[in-house]
């Protein structure tokens, strides 16, 4: 078992991450879905994700299986990993309790769905999106691993690449011109410089 310091506030903040996720994923479970448009591509996406984003950290902190992989870095990198960590699971939480009753995890729409643009989706439509972004480079700079460490990193810049675009089709399709008009005046995952 690897677990020094930063492995450790890895360890914390990747029991933290799914926790919050379990949480809300347990709120809306009961929600009655009207779109739903999990096809072959999106379970793929999902296949690609999780081995970066579960399954390699944890062989990677209590086996010896991915030794092959690992590298040293600097202790000021592992610092500042802590910090985006510490960023990361903010973001996390609060795109999910500012959702409320409107998350989900793939691509849905729910019965009686809202168009949320306040809290962090006042400036930013796709925050959650933008705190997996900041996890995965926190990832990156806490495991000292080629393929724990980064992984995540490459996986999610596909799925994020893939899905974003599908998601906003589905966004603009429920609900048209008020989506459209969001849009212009937010970034993706970073705030939109109005002129």
């Amino acid at each position: 078992m690897r677990i020094d310091l930063w492995n450790l506030i890895f360890l914390i903040g990747f029991i933290v991450y799914v926790v919050i996720r379990g949480v809300f994923k347990q709120r809306v479970k009961s929600n009655e879905m009207r779109v739903r448009q999990v096809d072959g591509l999106e379970k793929a996406l999902m296949l690609i994700v999780i081995p970066g984003g579960l399954f390699l950290p944890v062989i990677y902190l209590f086996t010896p299986w991915l030794a092959f992989a690992d590298y040293l870095l600097p202790p000021l990198a592992r610092w500042c990993g802590a910090v985006l960590m510490i960023a990361a699971l903010w973001l996390f939480w609060r795109s999910h309790a500012d959702l409320g009753q409107n998350w989900s995890q793939s691509l849905e729409i729910r019965k009686g769905h809202q168009l949320i643009t306040q809290g962090v989706y006042r400036s930013i439509r796709h925050p959650m999106y933008a705190s997996i972004w900041v996890w995965c480079l926190a990832q990156g700079l806490l495991l000292e691993n080629w393929l724990a460490g980064w992984y995540a990193f490459a996986a999610f810049a596909l799925m994020y690449f893939v899905r974003t675009p599908r998601e906003e089709r589905m966004l603009c399709e429920s609900f048209g011109q008020e989506y459209r008009d969001y849009m212009h005046r937010t970034g993706r995952i970073f705030p939109r410089k109005h002129a």
